[in-house]
C-alpha cells in the first residue's frame, strides 16, 4: 500500500488528492451534518448532543483504489498513542448520530473513525425512504469493498496518531452485520461490540458471508447486543449464532434487552429505549476495557 500519510488521507480543505478526487470527495463529505432524511421526524426529546470542546473532529478523506472515502474523525485534541474504534453506521450513513457517537468516544479517550463505507452508491443521509435506500445503496454495496475501505481506515489511524495495537470496532443494524464480519476479517482487533445487526441470510455475489457463517472460525472476541422484540432479527436466529460460536473459541457473547426492539440505541428515533442504550453502551466500554482496547 502506498505511504498512506501523504497519498491516502488528509483533513477536509487541505488534501492532498488530486484536484478531481478531491472535487469529488467533497462533494459527499457533509458527514455528521443533520439526520438521515428518511429518519425524519427526529425524536428531538431524546437526542444526544456531544459537544467537541477538547477533540478535534471533521472529515479525513482515505483514498482507496482510486476514490477517496470520507471518514468522520474525532478525537482528544493535541494526543497521540490512543486507542483506536472504528464505528460502522447504519444504513442510513454517517449523519449526526454516528458522528455523535464517535464524539462520545473521542471524549473518553479514543480515536474514532467513522467511514462512509456507502459513499460509492451515493448519499444515503439524503434518500427519502428506506426501501430505496435498501435497492439503490446497500444492495449494491459488496463486503469485498467494505473490508478494504475499513483496512484503510486502520492504516490511516495507525500514522495519524492512533495505537492499532489497542483497536476496537462497533457498529449498528448494518453496521453491527460488518462489525461481526470485520472481526473476522482482521484479527489484530483485540475486540467488537455489535448492535442488532443481522446474523443469518442468503449469500450472494455482493454478500458471500454471513455472521452465522464465520462465527466458528471467529477468534476476536465480539459482543453482540440485541433487542429481544427485534422484528427483523428473531431471538432464533441469536441461538443460531450462539451454536455456531461455541464451535469456535472466541468467547463471544450475547445481551438481549427483552423490552427492546431494534434500533434501540438510536436516540433520535422513536425506537431508542434510553435505558438499555445507556446499559448497552456501558458494557461495550467495559468489554473494549477487558480485552485490552482502552
Amino acid at each position: 500500500m502506498k505511504n498512506m500519510k501523504q497519498d491516502c488521507a488528509s483533513l477536509l480543505g487541505t488534501s492532498n488528492l488530486s484536484d478531481a478526487l478531491g472535487r469529488r470527495g467533497f462533494i459527499k463529505v457533509a458527514l455528521g451534518a443533520g439526520f438521515a432524511v428518511a429518519t425524519l421526524p427526529v425524536a428531538a426529546q431524546s437526542v444526544i448532543k456531544t459537544d467537541s470542546a477538547g477533540l478535534m473532529v471533521g472529515t479525513v478523506l482515505i483514498e482507496v483504489n482510486g476514490f477517496a472515502v470520507p471518514v468522520y474523525r474525532a478525537q482528544p485534541q493535541g494526543k497521540t498513542d490512543l486507542p483506536v474504534v472504528l464505528v460502522i453506521s447504519e444504513i442510513f450513513g454517517v449523519h449526526e448520530h454516528i458522528a455523535d457517537v464517535a464524539r462520545r468516544f473521542a471524549k473518553l479517550g479514543y480515536l474514532a473513525l467513522a467511514p462512509q463505507l456507502l459513499a460509492r452508491q451515493g448519499d444515503p443521509a439524503k434518500i427519502t425512504s428506506i426501501p430505496e435506500l435498501m435497492k439503490e445503496i446497500i444492495a449494491k454495496t459488496p463486503d469485498r469493498e467494505v473490508m478494504q475501505d475499513i483496512d484503510a481506515c486502520v492504516a490511516w489511524a495507525g500514522q495519524n496518531g492512533g495505537d492499532v495495537s489497542r483497536m476496537g470496532i462497533t457498529g449498528f443494524c448494518w453496521g453491527g452485520r460488518i462489525t461481526w464480519l470485520y472481526a473476522a476479517h482482521n484479527r489484530a482487533l483485540k475486540a467488537g461490540v455489535a448492535w442488532y445487526g443481522r446474523l443469518v441470510g442468503e449469500p450472494n455475489a455482493l454478500l458471500p458471508k454471513n455472521p452465522v457463517d464465520i462465527a466458528p472460525g471467529l477468534s476476536v472476541p465480539v459482543l453482540g447486543l440485541y433487542g429481544g422484540k427485534d422484528g427483523g432479527i428473531g431471538i432464533d436466529t441469536i441461538a443460531q449464532m450462539e451454536e455456531a460460536l461455541a464451535l469456535g473459541r472466541s468467547k463471544s457473547q450475547f445481551v438481549v434487552y427483552p423490552d427492546a426492539g431494534h434500533a434501540f440505541h438510536a436516540d433520535y428515533r422513536a425506537s431508542y429505549v434510553a435505558v438499555d442504550a445507556k446499559d448497552g453502551f456501558a458494557r461495550c466500554l467495559a468489554w473494549f476495557k477487558s480485552h485490552g482496547v482502552a
